[in-house]
């Protein structure tokens, strides 16, 4: 077997939210053919338990301990070297020296690192073929967030967007390939980086729709007759913390007073306190980690994805429709996925179209018709499997070394020896 190097910016078990969902099926799959050499972080204290799992699908492991808020000390300093922040908070010493001595011991053809922040451990090899997942373009997250936040931190954010584009771009020109999770966000990115748009690519997250599935017997989870909006996602992510306090907020008080009995259920692992106080609003209920999310979304009535910061295809998006369940979403949400609004989900731009659609559905009732053709969707569309044959085409291709690659004017500074 071939030996392939992969790093990851965080423990790739359990599959329980967006990115760790994603970095699990593609090491799934990688082992499959290589022997997998990883090396990653873990930044919660729960995954210490699936650590003999992980092991036990590689070949070599390096799993360090990174801890949120000592990492979030160390990337200040980032700000003393003009680099993104993103950088120094997963630099790690120990991780460096495991991987040069991977590199150097063992018989490495191909290098996938999974995130920007981890490129920076690969950097100095060229003889390795070498793939980065970007998954999503960080940069542009960080620029959307300086939109939401006030000064100082929107000073912060708007320099780390620029920093870490800049390294971005970088990391595509020395690398073999660049992937993304959506064509619609490969296609941003070739327009941000057009020196290098020919390496750019992107293969789809998908869903074990087996195991999303609404065949299967769920104990309802909910109060007796009650009528259910739902969301599911991490809750200590500042976009979906932003999405359920908007919701419930601006939204859900104009649902109630057309039907008082509804329910707002948010369900996600590790709250934040800003989304626990929402509970002390009439029908809210914060449900904190729950083992299963299935059930919630096989006896709400609707899932709602009202996100208004996004970037790539969003998971739980995906997950609510494999389960038949009519998602009523953000523009944002939908981003890099392909369904058909009105068909096989509903769409709205601001809290008026999201109460009037939700409105609409308790008086029509026609969820069920958007359920089945939801599942259809991504039943054709989003299987881990299509996605995977992208990635063994761009692993199997000959490396092609190049030094003559174009560069912009505006960015030739950052790729002399001294200009980082």
């Amino acid at each position: 077997m071939k030996e392939l190097l992969y790093l990851v910016h965080r423990f790739p078990y359990p599959p329980n939210k967006g990115d760790k969902i994603r970095s699990y099926h593609l090491l799934k799959h990688l082992v499959k053919y290589y022997r997998v050499h990883l090396g990653t972080f873990i930044d919660d204290e729960k995954d210490h338990e699936y650590l003999d799992k992980v092991k036990s699908l590689c070949a070599e492991t390096c799993i360090i301990d990174l801890h949120p808020r000592t990492a979030r000390l160390r990337s200040l300093t980032g700000l003393l070297y003009g680099q993104p922040l993103t950088l120094p908070y997963y630099r790690n010493p120990h991780l460096q020296t495991w991987v040069n001595s991977i590199l150097r011991n063992r018989p490495i053809e191909h290098i996938v690192v999974f995130s920007s922040g981890m490129a920076q451990y690969a950097s100095e090899t060229a003889s390795a073929k070498r793939v980065i997942d970007f998954v999503d373009i960080d940069s542009d997250k960080w620029m959307q967030y300086s939109a939401s936040t006030r000064w100082p931190l929107s000073w912060i954010y708007r320099r780390e967007s620029r920093l870490l584009l800049e390294y971005e771009r970088r990391v595509v020109c020395e690398f073999d390939s660049a992937t993304f999770v959506s064509e619609a966000e490969a296609d941003l990115f070739k327009r941000l980086s057009p020196e290098a748009a020919e390496k750019v690519t992107y293969f789809n997250n998908g869903v074990d729709a087996e195991y999303f599935s609404p065949r299967h017997g769920y104990a309802c989870p909910y109060p007796k007759d009650s009528t259910v909006l739902v969301f599911v996602g991490a809750m200590d992510y500042w976009a979906n913390i932003d999405a359920v306090e908007w919701f419930a907020r601006a939204v859900f008080p104009k649902i109630r007073a057309y039907r008082p009995d509804v329910g707002f259920y948010i369900v996600g692992a590790r709250p934040t306190a800003a989304v626990t106080s929402l509970e002390a609003l009439p029908g809210v209920r914060v449900t904190g980690s729950v083992s299963d999310v299935r059930p919630y979304l096989a006896h709400a009535f609707a899932a709602v994805a009202p996100l208004r910061i996004a970037r790539g295809i969003q998971n739980k998006v995906l997950e609510a429709m494999a389960m038949e369940q009519v998602v009523v979403a953000s523009p944002q949400a939908l981003e890099g996925i392909d369904a058909l609004p009105g068909k096989e989900l509903l769409v709205a731009k601001d809290e008026n179209e999201f109460a009037d659609k939700i409105i609409r559905l308790l008086r029509e009732m026609p969820g069920r018709e958007i359920g089945r053709a939801a599942r259809m969707r991504v039943l054709d569309d989003y299987s881990w499997k299509r996605g995977m044959e992208r990635v063994d085409a761009l692993l199997s291709q000959p490396k092609v070394l190049r030094a003559d690659m174009p560069l912009h004017r505006d960015l030739q500074h950052y790729f002399e020896p001294n200009g980082r």
